[in-house]
């Protein structure tokens, strides 16, 4: 197809959300997805070796661009105002969520001892969490896990790109 990076381009930019491949492929239909996925690589490629105040990335499961880090500031002002930000509370129980999930309420409760009702409510709400099922165990409590607006959130492809223990051991030291 003439112009397909063009395209792909143009198709990532009006997304709200990361595109992932198989959204392409169904918009791009008389496209191969060998050939859609050959053009995304080279894109980020691109992206990658421009000193462009954006780049291509690869997150929760599609593409998306995203403002280069040093030039957030800028964009906070045009914003008008700080990112929206995450208590240590809330970052403690999406913590525990993501490196156990599925998790009940009950098991993030155990860790951080105290109560986690209020938190997981508005980690609902923020969307970075979800319900992903029930325990089959008397009174089927809810299991949760993270989102694709989680891994958006932080940058991630998918939850294997979460650092080990090791590594965060390593980082405090």
């Amino acid at each position: 197809m003439e112009n397909l990076k063009a395209i792909v381009e143009a198709l990532i930019f009006a997304s709200e959300t990361p595109l992932t491949l198989e959204k392409l492929t169904a918009v791009l239909e008389e496209v191969e997805k060998k050939t859609i996925r050959a053009c995304l690589e080279e894109l980020v490629a691109e992206y990658d070796g421009e000193t462009k105040g954006f780049y291509l990335a690869e997150v929760a499961g599609g593409y998306h661009f995203r403002t280069r880090n040093e030039w957030s500031g800028w964009v906070q002002r045009l914003k008008k105002g700080k990112p929206a930000t995450l208590s240590a509370v809330m970052l403690e129980a999406l913590a525990i969520t993501a490196y156990r999930q599925p998790v009940l309420k009950a098991e993030i409760d155990s860790i951080r001892g105290v109560d986690s009702g209020g938190t997981i409510r508005k980690l609902l709400e923020k969307k970075l969490i979800r319900i992903v099922g029930r325990k089959d165990v008397p009174g089927h409590p809810i299991l949760y896990g993270t989102t694709q607006r989680f891994l958006d959130v932080f940058n991630l492809k998918d939850l294997s790109e979460l650092p080990t223990l090791r590594e965060l051991k390593e980082l405090q030291e």
